[in-house]
């Protein structure tokens, strides 16, 4: 892993790095010493790992909670390359979308090859993080996730054991099923009521197939882009539930 720049805002450092090809970036207190839990946070499709939402929830995370806090950009987004693949999605986005037609299936599909993709590139990350003196190894790691981030994060968290606890969300069973039914840790899940790109059956039924003992369903009125802010709250008041062992007020 190398570091390639740093910045210092409101007590929190923003570390952009590359491991190997991968571009990356990880937020931790200015003042950091020692390890500390470790939230990965997968992006959701179109966007990178500093996005302005993936931003704001990893200086909360870091201040309230005293987390480190990394993402990576998703195969195709962001730093990536495009290869000829991500460049034919997205004209037959665009072109079921001028015709008006469906384009929660293509979606799906696609999302599957990426995630399938990024799982052991998460892996390295992961590797390579808890090497820092900042993160250090063996201690408790949480995941959020929700859209492309669910479709990374599920089969990253079956394949993972050094997850702790997992928010996922904004994604159906059809090509998750089988990793989410090796998940067993906390899982929390959002769903809107109204997603266009997400049939609601297939959402409930992708939070039916987790195996966790402990798993909470987040149902909210809207579209797919319409997850209440309040949802930031709750995934803070569990990942210190999970990862710090105790109940935020």
């Amino acid at each position: 892993m190398r570091f390639i720049s740093e910045t210092t805002s409101d007590g929190v450092s923003e570390r952009l790095f590359m491991l190997h090809d991968l571009p990356g970036v990880l937020w931790s207190p200015a003042d950091a010493d020692g390890g500390r839990p470790l939230v990965l946070l997968g992006h959701g499709g179109g966007q990178h790992k500093t996005a302005p939402g993936l931003v704001a929830r990893a200086h909360r995370y870091v201040t309230e909670c005293g987390f480190a806090v990394a993402a990576i950009d998703a195969p195709g987004h962001g730093d990536r390359p495009r290869t000829e693949r991500d460049e034919r999605f997205s004209a037959d986005l665009r072109e079921r979308r001028a015709a008006g037609e469906e384009i929660g299936p293509l979606i799906v599909r696609f999302n599957a090859e990426r995630g399938a993709q990024a799982v052991p590139e998460w892996r390295a990350a992961l590797d390579a993080l808890q090497e820092l003196d900042c993160v250090g190894a063996g201690g408790p790691v949480g995941f959020w996730g929700v859209s492309l981030g669910s479709a990374v994060g599920v089969p990253f968290a079956a394949a993972e054991p050094r997850i702790t606890a997992a928010v996922f969300g904004l994604a159906g069973h059809e090509t998750l099923a089988e990793a989410a039914a090796r998940i067993t840790v906390p899982v929390e899940f959002l769903l809107q009521w109204d997603d266009e790109l997400v049939p609601r059956d297939s959402g409930l039924a992708l939070f039916d197939a987790f195996a966790s003992g402990e798993k909470t369903l987040h149902a909210n009125p809207g579209p797919h882009v319409g997850v209440p802010a309040f949802e930031l709250e709750s995934s803070e008041r569990f990942f210190t539930r999970h990862l710090l062992g105790r109940i935020s007020a």
